[in-house]
């Protein structure tokens, strides 16, 4: 069995090719030939969380573990720990274990990317990016929409203006133009809104338990603009604020984890047939305006993906 590194599993997981693993495994979950049943949660010391998923096709399964401990940020350890365990469906093979924090960042990432290409409405705007957040999710999205949307230029706003210092100074030596604004709560709702205004993709990659602003700066978001929100992933926690919601197209990884676990939605009460999940989104038109906002909290199968682009 192999088991690789951290850097040798995002090798083996370039984003376009796994934004594409994710469309087909989407596709094969809706021909019936895929399938993850609900992630189990296990509550740890220190306010951490224990989470388990299986998933499976024909061919191959996969079973993930991650521990996430938020805190973790404040001692130099990652917030996200774990590894994903591929084997052959039929006789149970072991074919190998990827680096769990490598493959749930690029996964999501690639995610983000693949509705982004499908859903993002017609503009003729500079593709820039408000990136809220600057830890690894962050990181992973920042290079996805950088390498395969053309995003040069980013504002990245954290809790903690440090931490936004640090990726502008990634970003910047990758070419791109890169601004940290002050940290979030310090920085003024009227620059946030112009912000807003310009901002083409709005990235959400925080462990946030409030929406990260208000209904009337909400209001800013223009119709061409792409929303995806990924950091929240359990009925308390929630990064859009409802305002939001109510003025886009809301668009979901799968409806079955987010009207369990997205606490975004759950909060703002919405309107569960105004939803559409990706999978059912992928052979519509592309949505002529919006904004559109794209909701994800994880599933196994897209971990299946990820362990059918390395093994498969």
């Amino acid at each position: 069995m192999k088991i690789l590194t951290p850097e040798q599993t995002a090798e083996l997981l370039p984003y376009e090719p796994l934004a594409q693993a994710i469309a087909d495994i989407l596709k094969t979950m809706r021909a019936g030939e895929a399938s993850a049943p609900e992630r189990l949660h296990q509550s740890l010391e220190g306010g951490g969380v224990l989470l388990v998923m299986p998933a499976s096709d024909r061919t191959m399964a996969v079973i993930k573990t991650l521990s996430v401990h938020v805190a973790n940020g404040q001692i130099g350890l990652p917030v996200i720990q774990g590894e994903v365990l591929a084997l052959n469906a039929k006789n149970g093979e072991r074919l190998g274990l990827l680096d769990g924090q490598v493959v749930t960042s690029r996964r999501t990432a690639a995610l983000s990317l693949l509705a982004a290409k499908h859903l993002s409405p017609p503009s003729q705007r500079e593709p820039v990016m408000l990136l809220f957040g600057a830890g690894v999710q962050a990181q992973a999205h920042l290079e996805a929409f950088r390498q395969e949307l053309g995003v040069r230029k980013v504002y990245i706003v954290t809790r903690s203006g440090t931490s936004a210092e640090r990726l502008a100074t990634q970003a910047i030596s990758r070419g791109m133009d890169a601004t940290a604004l002050p940290p979030l709560g310090e920085t003024p709702e009227k620059n946030l809104r112009n912000l807003l205004a310009e901002a083409r993709y709005i990235v959400m990659a925080t462990t946030s338990t409030a929406p990260l602003f208000s209904n009337e700066t909400a209001e800013a978001v223009q119709n061409d603009a792409f929303t995806a929100a990924i950091g929240a992933f359990s009925p308390v926690m929630a990064e859009l604020p409802a305002g939001l919601l109510a003025k886009g197209r809301v668009y979901v990884d799968t409806l079955e984890a987010t009207r369990a676990e997205a606490g975004d939605l759950i909060r703002a009460g919405q309107d569960w047939s105004q939803v559409t999940a990706l999978a059912d989104a992928l052979d519509a038109p592309r949505p002529e305006a919006g904004p559109v906002v794209f909701k994800a909290v994880g599933h196994a199968l897209f971990d299946l993906a990820a362990a059918r682009l390395a093994f498969g």
